[in-house]
């Protein structure tokens, strides 16, 4: 049995500082996915999505420990987008979010580990969206990140400073879908504690 691997801890991916953008390469990584549409406060896609995925990441994590690599579930990470990106920023328009919602997958972890961890859960009392679950790579590749100390509503500020300083202030233009990685459970944590780190995937050139 090797030791329990912490991806928060030994992927640079994870890094980034409260009050400060940073340039960092993101190599391709595979998730468990679930896809959905509008404000996850109020849509009950949302909260589908995360009752099938959960189920599904756990059984892969204890047959991976029974096999002998042993790891602690990742954090909930998300993928938003809209039509128009100031619904994020400026307009702030949940309604109008697009979202995928993820578990990152160890690259030991085939297609076999998790139709078989979904033939597990499906066997007991299956999720509404458990056959909505798929393992699919994400190839980002150059990202402008931060950590945002605080509400999710409180975000818009931070993202403003993003997309229309930071990122044309060095020569780069918006490339890929904006993501969230929420390294706080908002279940048990305070709103102006939640640590989320967020993401925006980049090329160089200026915007179009």
């Amino acid at each position: 049995m090797t030791g329990k691997v912490d991806f928060k801890k030994s992927l640079d991916s994870y890094r980034a500082r409260a009050g400060r953008f940073r340039v960092a390469e993101v190599p391709p990584m595979q998730y468990l996915m679930v896809d959905g549409h509008g404000d996850p406060n109020t849509s009950p896609a949302y909260g589908q999505a995360l009752e099938a995925l959960y189920p599904v990441a756990y059984r892969i994590k204890f047959a991976s420990k029974a096999a002998g690599r042993d790891y602690v579930v990742p954090p909930l990470e998300g993928l938003w987008w809209a039509d128009d990106m100031d619904a994020f920023t400026s307009g702030r328009d949940k309604s109008k979010w697009d979202w995928t919602m993820m578990l990152l997958t160890p690259d030991w972890i085939g297609s076999d580990e998790v139709d078989a961890a979904v033939a597990a859960v499906a066997a007991k009392k299956p999720p509404d969206r458990l056959g909505d679950v798929r393992l699919e790579f994400l190839d980002e590749g150059l990202c402008v990140q931060t950590l945002h100390v605080g509400s999710f509503d409180d975000e818009g500020p931070v993202l403003e400073r993003m997309h229309h300083e930071f990122i044309p202030a060095n020569g780069l233009r918006m490339a890929g879908t904006h993501h969230e990685i929420y390294l706080a459970d908002p279940r048990r944590t305070a709103p102006e504690k939640l640590r989320t780190l967020l993401r925006q995937p980049v090329i160089a050139g200026p915007a179009a």
